[in-house]
């Protein structure tokens, strides 16, 4: 994965989390909205399509400053899986707009099934989104990600997925 990425989510979250939590406390944990998402998309390696990809994520209840804690796991058509946990972003917190920016940031295990050799067991998925919330608590977004290996291992080709993605608040 390349680094400047992983940059962007901590300078983002980074600052949001200074600029709106650290007055009081800056880890401080405050209630988010508990959300389920399905995403359907493509899966490109190398620049290519080589199948389809569904990808489920869970956002816990809660922020620890500006960062939301997420459980994700997906499946391509060739049965590669990928579960992980990290952290998401997302411009809804500080901006009443039905319009947001969301990224994300998970560590998380790949399991190769027909898909490519990407290097490592280990894979950071990325993922940055922009969509649009709904009165009734749905929202839509299109999602493009990248998972790689940071370099941990030679072989660091990664994956990208360009997908829909659809999700739905559980409070």
């Amino acid at each position: 994965m390349d680094s400047r990425f992983a940059v962007f989510f901590f300078i983002m979250g980074g600052l949001d989390t200074y600029l709106n939590d650290c007055p009081t406390d800056c880890t401080q944990q405050t209630p988010a909205t508990e959300r389920v998402a399905f995403q359907f998309g493509d899966t490109f390696f190398q620049e290519k399509i080589i199948g389809d990809e569904l990808y489920g994520t869970y956002d816990l209840p809660t922020y620890y400053g500006a960062f939301q804690p997420t459980i994700g796991a997906s499946l391509s058509d060739q049965n590669d899986f990928w579960v992980g946990m990290g952290g998401k972003w997302t411009t809804r917190r500080i901006t009443d707009s039905p319009i947001y920016i969301e990224m994300s940031l998970m560590p998380g295990a790949y399991y190769r099934g027909g898909g490519p050799d990407i290097g490592f067991p280990l894979q950071f998925r990325g993922s940055l989104g922009a969509g649009i919330d709904f009165p009734n608590g749905s929202s839509l977004s299109v999602v493009f990600d990248h998972r790689s290996n940071a370099n941990i291992s030679e072989w660091n080709p990664g994956i990208e997925t360009l997908g829909i993605r659809f999700s739905q608040e559980l409070n």
